[in-house]
């Protein structure tokens, strides 16, 4: 996939996903592409695939124009992007002004790949992390893996908003409301006595580069993300080590601790692993699992896209006895939460 054809079509994704203003901005992109010569030159000899199951440019380009509007260094720019609303004619100046002047800065930016941490998703895992205290009532040992900057990690810091109930600690840090679909969390309380992550490239909260990042990937018409990241981002890091997840997940199955559940979590991550690591990595885990026992059971959760419409599958495993049970549906983002629990 080509350019033009990659920002329209990341368009039809963002309008699916609750952004006018991206799916307008993409689809300028693919209407008016290029906007400015150099950079565009560049894109455009990016190998391989540069859409949305790809290396993802147009989003890495948008990335960076929000940065530099966050950044409070083009004021045009900011003009132009929510909550403001402008014509389409004034909103292209201010991208191809943007491009000119801050032509460096947008050439490092699109180096890296898109980077998010998306907190709707904890949705997801506080309803799932609920459904599994009712069921063992223990503590729980997470590991995320593809944790990016470990914010999904403090889920049980934050709050599941259902039906005009809060379903998480008297004073959370944020508050997740998606459009809820189905029976209501379980009302069993989440205790967490450890917590830890891996990824290839782990952002630091506490850097004020990675923050940026984090933030700027995170689209201007939806501030409710931004305002949930940033709520975040004030806690204390959870610990996210850098590397191959499937071998730090290695350290972490080789002390089982007895009275605690463990749960190993991913979300919209496992899809981007290699086959080989898939492989390796499901191996692992159904080992570990034969070894569980009830009073140290293990748990394998993905929110990952399964080929099916609407959003992606929640799918949990659970040993002892292997069981395979289908949790639901989730948007991506975590807008809203189709949540069905197969009966045990």
């Amino acid at each position: 996939m080509r350019l033009n054809a990659a920002f329209r079509d990341q368009a039809g994704h963002c309008a699916a996903l609750g952004s006018p203003f991206m799916a307008r901005l993409m689809g300028l992109m693919a209407g008016h592409w290029p906007l400015d010569r150099a950079l565009a030159a560049r894109m455009e000899a990016w190998p391989g695939d540069v859409g949305p199951k790809g290396v993802s440019l147009p989003l890495r380009l948008a990335g960076g124009l929000h940065a530099l509007k966050l950044l409070g260094v083009a004021p045009d720019l900011a003009a132009a992007y929510p909550p403001n609303e402008v014509p389409d004619a004034q909103l292209l100046a201010a991208l191809r002004g943007a491009m000119l002047q801050h032509a460096d800065f947008l050439d490092r930016w699109i180096d890296s790949a898109p980077q998010t941490n998306e907190l709707g998703r904890s949705a997801v895992l506080i309803a799932a992390a609920r459904w599994l205290a009712a069921r063992h009532d223990l503590p729980l040992i997470l590991s995320e893996l593809g944790a990016s900057a470990g914010l999904n990690l403090h889920f049980d810091r934050y709050a599941l908003r259902v039906g005009g109930r809060d379903y998480g600690p008297a004073n959370p840090v944020l508050a997740l409301e998606p459009d809820w679909r189905g029976p209501d969390p379980a009302a069993a309380g989440i205790k967490v006595t450890d917590r830890a992550g891996a990824d290839l490239n782990p952002l630091d909260p506490t850097d004020d580069e990675d923050a940026l990042r984090l933030l700027a990937y995170l689209w201007p018409d939806q501030p409710e993300r931004l305002a949930r990241t940033r709520a975040a981002l004030a806690l204390p890091p959870a610990p996210v080590a850098q590397g191959d997840a499937i071998d730090w997940l290695r350290m972490r199955l080789a002390a089982p601790k007895p009275g605690h559940l463990h749960l190993i979590f991913h979300t919209i991550a496992w899809q981007y692993f290699p086959a080989e690591t898939q492989a390796r990595g499901q191996a692992m885990i159904e080992a570990a699992g034969m070894a569980a026992t009830h009073d140290a059971p293990l748990a394998w959760l993905g929110m990952e896209a399964d080929g099916h419409t609407p959003g992606a599958a929640v799918t949990l495993r659970l040993w002892p006895g292997d069981l395979h049970l289908s949790l639901g549906r989730a948007c991506f983002h975590g807008r809203w939460v189709q949540w069905m629990p197969e009966p045990v």
